[in-house]
């Protein structure tokens, strides 16, 4: 079967069917989706039952893995391959961890608006996001349209921001949020990553606006001035009209472009257990080429 998609709103995000994601895929089946994440830049698979290693192999498809923040702070994993990203409140033994555990302060930074990987470079292209165990409440998962924020700025704000470039550093998260557990090796072991405000989407050829909570300066601005202005700029993307809220169901796998997507995760009683497994690719030009 071909691909099948169904918008879920009137901007951005598709629910796609008509493919099996637990068996390799064919690589007019790769050209189909790829297709379909420049136009909607998320897509909701349902009922898809992957094992980490077909989530693995159906990421690879598209491109080399991403480690993310993996790369410098190692920590016990539960999961069989480092590059299955665990998105729980679940420690390694298995538990439901602590409410002021490590896992959790990952979690709460997960529900700030942002870009995976922003802070490196190479950024990330696509995340795949797969639900395993759900709460009874919240922890739904939030993607707003970059692309749209862009196409609904003012044109005096679009002038201004032309040649108009932002820091993104890894741990800005982290301390925004009171963890400050870092040593100077360690905050130097990510260098931050500097993108554009506007860039072109290569595979749609729109225009976005490139922000998310990772970026923490304008480049040559003050700092005060800088973070107003990034913060507006967040506050004008994260619009209703922007985003699209998905509720999750065990066996969904929901796949996103952080290149012109933000997201964040929503409330939940992190005393109940909640598990998903995230996999990601870098931006590297072969995924460019996939991708365009």
């Amino acid at each position: 079967m071909s691909l099948r998609l169904k918008p879920l709103h009137p901007v951005f995000a598709a629910e796609a069917s008509g493919i099996d994601l637990t068996r390799p895929l064919a690589d007019s089946e790769v050209r189909e989706i790829n297709a379909a994440m420049n136009q909607y830049a998320v897509l909701v698979w349902r009922g898809q039952p992957l094992t980490g290693q077909q989530q693995l192999d159906f990421a690879k498809s598209f491109g080399p893995l991403d480690l993310g923040l993996k790369k410098v702070f190692k920590r016990k994993e539960r999961l069989e391959d480092e590059h299955l990203i665990d998105i729980s409140n679940v420690d390694a033994e298995g538990k439901v961890a602590g409410r002021d555990s490590p896992k959790n302060l990952s979690n709460f930074a997960n529900q700030l608006w942002h870009s995976d990987s922003s802070f490196q470079d190479p950024r990330a292209a696509y995340s795949m996001l797969h639900a395993l165990v759900l709460p009874s409440w919240g922890g739904n998962t939030e993607f707003a349209d970059l692309r749209a924020a862009y196409d609904g700025l003012p044109e005096r704000t679009k002038a201004e921001l032309q040649g108009l470039r932002a820091e993104h550093y890894a741990l800005h998260t982290r301390i925004l949020l009171g963890d400050e557990a870092y040593t100077d090796d360690q905050k130097k072991a990510i260098p931050p990553a500097v993108w554009p405000l506007v860039e072109t989407h290569a595979g749609s050829g729109r225009k976005l606006l490139f922000v998310g909570v990772h970026a923490r300066q304008v480049i040559g601005w003050p700092t005060a001035e800088s973070r107003m202005y990034l913060q507006d700029l967040l506050e004008h993307a994260t619009q209703r009209e922007f985003v699209y809220r998905h509720e999750w169901q065990v066996g969904d796998l929901v796949m996103w472009d952080n290149r012109g997507t933000l997201h964040r995760g929503r409330r939940y009683d992190i005393a109940e257990r909640r598990e998903l497994r995230r996999t990601t690719i870098e931006d590297v030009p072969e995924a460019r080429l996939m991708a365009a």
